[in-house]
C-alpha cells in the first residue's frame, strides 16, 4: 500500500454482516500491493458480531496472524526510516507490516498455491474481501503510530460506549471492524497473557533481539537501562487495557478473564522478578557472544 494508492488516516473499512455471505467490507484497498505461535489466541467464540458465521473472515484474520511479521527486519519502523532502507523509501506508513503483507501476498499468489487460493475464494469479490480483510488486520499490528492508535481508540469508543446511538446495523459493523483489529493485537502480545513461564521465554527472546540490535549499532539507546521499567508500563498502558476491552465485548467468552488475569499476574511477577531477570538476560547474551 502506498500512500497515494490508500489514505491511511481515513477509518478503515467497516464489515458489514451480510445475508447468507456474512460480512462484507465497505470502502476499498487496492486489489494489490504496489513496490511498497501468534495465531493461538486468534479464535472467534462468543459475541462476535457476525464473525463466526463467516470462514472468509475467520481464516483472513488466522492468516494475517500467521503472516504478520514476514520479514521482520529486527528493528522498529522508525529505525529503518533513519538508515534509509528500501522499504522505507517504497512506505511512508506501517513500513514493515506493509512489506510482510507484499511479501506474503506475493507468495500466495504464487502457482504453487493454486489449490489453497480455491478452497479460500472462488469469485473476484471474495478474492477482494479476502485481501481486504487482511491489509486491514495486519496494519493494525503496528501500535507504535501515535495516529493510528487514536484512530482505533476513537474507533473503539464509537463502537463500545453505552451513549453511543448508532441503527443496530451500523452498530454491529463497527464492532466487527474493531473486534477484527484487537482479535490481532491480542496475538501479537499474546505471550503476555499467557503462564508466567511462557511470558518469560518470549520476553527474553525479544530483549535478545532488541540487545543484539543495539551491539550492532542499529539502535540510539542500550534496551537493557530501560527493560524492566519498560514492561511494566506496556502492561499498564498496553496490556492490560487491551485485555479489559477484549473481557468487555466478550468475544473470547469465558476465556476473556483468563487472558485479562494472567496478564495481571505476569504483570506482578515481573515486578518482582523483572530487574533480576534482566541482568541474566545481559549476562547470558555476553556468554554467547
Amino acid at each position: 500500500l502506498k500512500t497515494s494508492e490508500c489514505d491511511f488516516f481515513s477509518p478503515a473499512p467497516s464489515l458489514k454482516v451480510g445475508e447468507g455471505n456474512g460480512l462484507a467490507v465497505s470502502g476499498l484497498y487496492p486489489s494489490h500491493i504496489k513496490k511498497d505461535d501468534d495465531a493461538n489466541l486468534v479464535h472467534l467464540a462468543g459475541h462476535s458480531y457476525g464473525i463466526t458465521s463467516d470462514p472468509l473472515t475467520q481464516f483472513a484474520v488466522v492468516f494475517s496472524a500467521i503472516i504478520h511479521d514476514v520479514d521482520h527486519p529486527g528493528v522498529p519502523n522508525s529505525q529503518l526510516v533513519k538508515e534509509n532502507t528500501r522499504i522505507a523509501e517504497i512506505y511512508t506508513k506501517s513500513i514493515a507490516e506493509q512489506n510482510s503483507v507484499e511479501l506474503a501476498w506475493d507468495m500466495l499468489m504464487g502457482r504453487e498455491y493454486s489449490a489453497l487460493r480455491a478452497c479460500i475464494y472462488q469469485t473476484e469479490s471474495d478474492l477482494q474481501r479476502f485481501r481486504q480483510l487482511v491489509v486491514n488486520t495486519v496494519m493494525a499490528t503496528d501500535i507504535v503510530d501515535k495516529e493510528l492508535q487514536a484512530l482505533r481508540k476513537n474507533r473503539w469508543e464509537a463502537a463500545f460506549s453505552s451513549v453511543s446511538t448508532p441503527s443496530v446495523e451500523e452498530h454491529d459493523d463497527r464492532k466487527a471492524t474493531i473486534v477484527i483489529e484487537h482479535l490481532i493485537q491480542a496475538s501479537d502480545v499474546s505471550h503476555t497473557m499467557q503462564h508466567w513461564h511462557i511470558y518469560k521465554e518470549w520476553n527474553e527472546r525479544f530483549f535478545m533481539e532488541c540487545y543484539g540490535t543495539c551491539k550492532a549499532g542499529r539502535a540510539d539507546s542500550d534496551p537493557s537501562v530501560n527493560w524492566y521499567k519498560g514492561e511494566i508500563g506496556f502492561f499498564d498502558f498496553y496490556v492490560i487495557p487491551l485485555a479489559k476491552k477484549l473481557e468487555s465485548c466478550r468475544v473470547f467468552g469465558v476465556s476473556s478473564d483468563e487472558y485479562l488475569n494472567y496478564a495481571k499476574a505476569n504483570r506482578d511477577e515481573w515486578v518482582r522478578e523483572g530487574e533480576a531477570l534482566v541482568q541474566e538476560y545481559v549476562a547470558k547474551y555476553n556468554s554467547e557472544h
